[in-house]
C-alpha cells in the first residue's frame, strides 16, 4: 500500500485567490454619534472575518484571506476609499456589515460585478434592520443584486456573537461568491470536439464568457498524439507515474470474446498510453515548468483551465486507448505525487456537466463524479427481475447512475467522516482514505465493441448512505442556461441484486445507486417524474446536500433554477427576488435572471 504524503495547498491557476472584502458601515454624524459606533462597528467586522477564515477554505486548501479598511464607513469618500482599496486587494466579493444605521445609497458597495451582501445588526438599541432594509431597496433601484442577511432574534447592542441563522447565511454567500469570483478570468478547456452528437459537448462559448466571466480555449486530440510522439511531458514523472499504477491499480475483468481480446502486450501499452494521456491533459490545463526547461517553453504554459473536457469517442477512441483512466485519476483527489486537489474534467466534453461539476467542486472542494442518469429501476421492476423489494430510501425506486468516464475514486465512498462513508476536501483525506479508494476499484479491459482503441475502465460500486446532490445546467433556445438539482442519497444494494441488475449494461463501469429526496409535488412527485423531468443524459454528483449553496451561486450569476427539492426556508438569494413575485418564487427566480441578465453580460 502506498504512503500517501499530502501536497501543500497550490493555486495551479494564473492570478490571486479572490479575497472577501469585509464593509463596515456606520452613521456618519460626527459630534458623538459615529465615535460611539466605531469600535461596536468596527468589531462586528473583525468578527465576520474571524469567522469566516475559521470555517471556510478555497478548493485549493489555500486559508481565505479578508479585507477590512482601517476605517469604518461613513459616506461615499470612504466608500470610494474601500473601493479603492478592495481592487488593490483583489477582493472578489464583500459582505457589508452594521449594528445602525447609516446614510445607504452614500456608503453601499456600487461595483456591478462582485457579489454582494448586507449584514444588519438585529438589535434595539440602534436601527440597523432600517439601514438594512434602505440600503436594499437602494441596490434593488439601481439594478444591483444584493442579499441581504438579519438575525431573526434581537441582540443586545455588544453582543460580538453571530446568531447560528446568520452563520448559515454568511457561509452561504461567501461560498457562493467565492465560486463566483474564482471563475472568472479562467478558461475551460476543450480537448476536442462534438462527442457524438452531445449537445453538452458544442461548447458554448457565449455561455461560459457572459455567464461565468470565462472564455473557452480548444485544442485538438491530436495534440495528444504529437506531444507523445515528440516526447512532450515529464519523462521521469511518467516512469515514477506508470510503476505506482502497475503497483496499485488492479486489473479486473476483460468484458471482451476471448478471441478479440487484446494480448498482455498491447495492455501494457495501453497502460503507458494512458499515463501520458493523463500528464498531457494536466499539462494543457494548468501548464508545467518542466517543460519549459525541456525547451519547450509555449507548451509550458498551458491555458489557464479550472475546468476542461475529452471529447475521446469517436474519433480518439476507435484507434487509441480511451480517456477513462486520466479523466478518472485527474478527477481523484490523489495519485503518484500524493493527495491534491482534484481536477474538473468532463466525459465527451461536455462542457455543461462540467460547469456543472465546477460549481460543485468551488463550492465544496471535493472530487466530483460524472455519470450518465441511465436508468429508473422501478420497485416493481427490480422485484421483477430479482425478487428483491426496494426498502428504506429506495422504496420509491432508484436512479442508475453509471458511466465509463471521470467517477473520481473517492466515490467508492471509502473516504469516511464519523465512520461514515463520505467524500471529503483533500486537505482532510488521510493516506489510509485514498488506500482504501484505491483498494475497492478496479480497472477493466474497455469493452471493444465501444472502444476499439482499447484503454481501461474504472471499476467500483458507490457505498451506500452517502448524502449527495445531483445537478446539471442546461441550454435552452430562447431562455439561456437553466439550472436543475436533485438532493438524495446513495443506496446500498444486496450484492446479488446489484450484479443482476448491473449485468444489464457495462459491468466494468462505476456504479452508483441514486434515490433523490421526494417531495411528492412537481418534478418531485416520485422517483420516476425526477428521471423524466432530468434535462440532459449527464449529471454532475457532488458530496453532501449542497443545493441550497448552488441556488444561490446560480443566483449570483443570473441563472435561474428550474428543479430543485430544497427546503424553501433554505433558499437564499437577492432580496430584490421577492419584487419579483413572494407566492411563486420559481417564476420571480426566471423573472429576475431575465431582468438583470447574465452578470457579464
Amino acid at each position: 500500500m502506498p504512503d500517501f504524503q499530502m501536497i501543500p495547498p497550490t493555486n495551479r491557476l494564473r492570478g490571486p485567490l479572490p479575497k472577501v472584502g469585509i464593509r463596515p458601515v456606520i452613521d456618519g454624524r460626527n459630534g458623538g454619534v459615529r465615535e460611539s459606533l466605531e469600535n461596536l462597528t468596527m468589531a462586528m467586522a473583525q468578527n465576520a472575518a474571524k469567522f469566516i477564515s475559521e470555517n471556510l477554505k478555497h478548493p485549493s486548501g489555500h486559508n481565505i484571506e479578508c479585507v477590512i479598511p482601517h476605517s469604518c464607513i461613513g459616506g461615499y469618500p470612504e466608500a470610494a476609499d474601500c473601493n479603492a482599496l478592495f481592487q488593490a486587494e483583489g477582493v472578489g466579493l464583500t459582505l457589508t456589515v452594521t449594528p445602525c444605521w447609516c446614510y445607504g445609497t452614500e456608503t453601499m458597495d456600487d461595483e456591478p460585478l462582485r457579489p454582494k451582501a448586507i449584514w444588519g445588526f438585529n438589535g434595539t438599541d440602534r436601527p440597523g434592520a432600517v439601514y438594512l432594509a434602505a440600503t436594499l431597496s437602494g441596490h434593488a433601484q439601481k439594478g444591483l443584486p444584493c442579499f441581504g442577511i438579519y438575525g431573526r432574534d434581537v441582540q443586545d447592542l455588544g453582543d460580538d456573537n453571530i446568531p447560528a441563522d446568520v452563520q448559515v447565511k454568511i457561509l452561504r454567500f461567501i461560498k457562493a461568491g467565492l465560486a463566483a469570483a474564482t471563475m472568472q478570468g479562467k478558461s475551460y478547456l476543450a480537448m476536442g470536439g462534438v462527442s457524438m452528437g452531445i449537445a453538452g459537448s458544442m461548447v458554448d462559448q457565449n455561455f461560459f464568457e457572459s455567464w461565468l466571466g470565462m472564455r473557452v480555449e480548444s485544442v485538438d486530440m491530436s495534440e495528444f498524439q504529437g506531444r507523445m510522439q515528440n516526447g512532450m511531458f515529464d519523462h521521469a514523472e511518467f516512469e515514477k507515474a506508470l510503476a505506482w499504477v502497475k503497483a496499485n491499480c488492479k486489473e479486473g475483468q476483460d468484458p471482451n470474446a476471448p478471441e478479440k481480446q487484446r494480448t498482455r502486450a498491447e495492455k501494457d501499452q495501453d497502460w503507458e498510453t494512458s499515463v501520458k494521456m493523463a500528464l498531457i491533459a494536466r499539462d494543457l490545463m494548468v501548464g508545467n515548468p518542466r517543460l519549459a526547461e525541456m525547451g519547450f517553453q509555449e507548451h509550458a504554459r498551458g491555458h489557464n483551465a479550472i475546468a476542461g473536457g475529452f471529447q475521446g469517442q469517436r474519433q480518439w477512441t476507435d484507434y487509441f486507448p480511451n480517456g477513462d483512466f486520466m479523466e478518472a485519476i485527474l478527477c481523484t483527489s490523489f495519485d503518484w505525487n500524493g493527495i491534491r486537489q482534484p481536477y474538473v474534467v468532463a466525459t465527451e466534453n461536455d462542457s455543461l456537466n462540467g460547469a456543472s461539476m465546477l460549481f460543485g467542486h468551488l463550492l465544496t472542494g471535493t472530487a466530483q463524479m460524472f455519470s450518465d442518469v441511465r436508468t429508473y429501476w422501478s420497485p416493481e421492476a427490480v422485484s421483477r427481475v430479482t425478487g428483491h423489494r426496494l426498502q428504506g430510501s429506495a422504496e420509491g425506486g432508484v436512479l442508475h447512475l453509471i458511466n465509463s468516464g471521470p467517477s473520481a475514486l473517492d466515490w467508492t465512498g471509502r473516504e469516511t467522516i464519523n465512520n461514515k462513508p463520505a467524500c471529503k476536501p483533500f486537505w482532510n483525506i488521510t493516506s489510509t482514505d485514498a488506500n482504501a479508494c484505491l483498494e475497492n476499484t478496479q480497472w477493466c479491459t474497455s469493452d471493444l465493441g465501444y472502444f476499439p482503441g482499447g484503454g481501461w475502465s474504472t471499476d467500483f460500486t458507490t457505498q451506500g448512505g452517502m448524502p449527495c446532490t445531483m445537478s446539471r445546467i442546461n441550454l435552452v433556445k430562447g431562455l439561456g442556461p437553466v439550472l436543475q438539482i436533485a438532493e438524495g442519497e446513495t443506496v446500498a444494494l444486496p450484492e446479488r441484486v446489484h450484479d443482476m441488475l448491473d449485468a444489464r449494461t457495462n459491468p466494468t463501469w462505476p456504479t452508483t445507486w441514486f434515490a433523490p429526496r421526494l417531495t411528492g409535488h412537481n418534478a418531485f412527485k416520485d422517483v420516476y417524474t425526477v428521471m423524466s423531468n432530468w434535462g440532459a443524459n449527464h449529471g454532475a454528483i457532488s458530496y453532501g446536500h449542497i443545493g441550497a449553496d448552488l441556488i444561490s451561486l446560480a443566483s449570483m450569476l443570473r441563472i435561474p433554477v428550474d428543479m430543485h427539492n430544497v427546503d424553501p426556508e433554505m433558499v437564499f438569494r437577492p432580496a430584490a427576488w421577492s419584487r419579483f413575485g413572494t407566492q411563486d418564487s420559481e417564476g420571480a427566480d426566471f423573472r429576475a435572471c431575465k431582468s438583470y441578465g447574465p452578470l457579464y453580460g
